[in-house]
């Protein structure tokens, strides 16, 4: 087999398995998919997705974008269920079971018991002729005419309905609760998006001891000892009272190097060599939007000075600790 035989097939597998789920798309009952993001909406308490083999596997994805869509959702073994496990399943809670042939005799075995709970049982099953169709509040059509595997043996583009099915689930529940970008971040702290959303400044800056700060009438040489004291490659310059009059960087020292006789430098003041006016930050503010203040200016800075809302200079913030932070 060419190299372009093996691309053709590869292609092919992918058009199989996008035109079930488009298919399963047309197929899809109105009332049906209605009743079950009802009962999934109405749900008080979790919900428990079941599954066996390759469906399992399915079932625990599913419950992992409901969870993570604002949606509780745990997955439930069957086998674990009749051995103690059903205790996780609670009046108020909501079984989903995935099955592709409908007819596994572990899920079979449950049912009675979940119905003693008296829990809704929504289904996503490759036969609504199977008896877990029949046995259903609801089921949802994950039915294909045959596996993408040449075989037609290995599940494939029925495990990849199933997802489908259980993503635009979770996905149509995230927009009927109207989950915003920030609970989303809630439930992906360490993720890019839940940092962006969630860090601040306040978590990043050197404050306290760690911020040395210099006054406006300190000398140059004073200026580098605090700089290097704090390992920032920064100082702040404050008034008696705290308030941030400037900040002096490296870049500023050695410019003041360049264009100041070497007998002068003892009398230099901070005054004289500071950055007035720099760009500042405040603790609450997003560590994200200090990155882009950083960045979305003609002469890009790599030190934020924060300060609160009086203006006092509470901490100073690198680009580095941003970066290093994930962001």
């Amino acid at each position: 087999m060419t190299d372009q035989d093996h691309f053709a097939e590869f292609t092919n597998f992918l058009t199989l398995e996008a035109d079930a789920i488009r298919e399963t798309a047309r197929r899809a009952r109105r009332e049906e998919v209605e009743r079950a993001i009802g009962l999934l909406a109405a749900c008080a308490g979790k919900v428990v997705l079941v599954g066996v083999g390759k469906s399992g596997n399915v079932a625990q994805k599913i419950a992992a974008t409901l969870t993570s869509t604002g949606t509780p959702a745990v997955y439930l073994h069957p086998s674990d269920a009749l051995h103690g496990g059903l205790g996780v399943v609670a009046r108020g809670d909501v079984v989903v079971v995935v099955s592709n042939s409908g007819e596994t005799d572990e899920i079979l075995a449950m049912l009675p018991y979940l119905k003693h709970r008296e829990v809704p049982l929504v289904v996503v099953v490759g036969s609504l002729k199977s008896s877990l169709a029949a046995r259903a509040d609801v089921a949802l059509d994950a039915g294909v005419e045959k596996e993408a595997c040449p075989l037609n043996l290995a599940p494939t583009t029925s495990t990849t309905v199933a997802l489908a099915i259980g993503d635009a689930l979770a996905l149509t529940l995230m927009q009927y609760k109207r989950l915003t970008p920030e609970e989303f971040a809630l439930n992906h702290p360490a993720g890019r998006l839940g940092k962006r959303l969630m860090l601040k400044v306040g978590d990043l800056m050197h404050g306290g001891a760690q911020n040395p700060t210099v006054r406006t009438d300190a000398t140059l040489l004073e200026a580098v000892h605090a700089i290097s004291r704090g390992g920032l490659g920064a100082v702040n310059v404050v008034s008696d009272d705290g308030r941030l009059e400037g900040v002096i960087t490296d870049g500023d020292l050695r410019r003041a190097l360049e264009r100041t006789r070497p007998e002068n430098l003892g009398a230099l003041a901070c005054s004289e060599i500071m950055t007035r006016r720099p760009s500042v930050t405040s603790p609450d503010a997003l560590a994200y939007a200090a990155l882009q203040l950083m960045e979305n200016r003609p002469s890009q800075i790599s030190v934020l000075p924060v300060v609160d809302a009086e203006g006092r200079c509470v901490g100073l913030l690198r680009l580095h600790d941003i970066i290093r932070s994930g962001l």
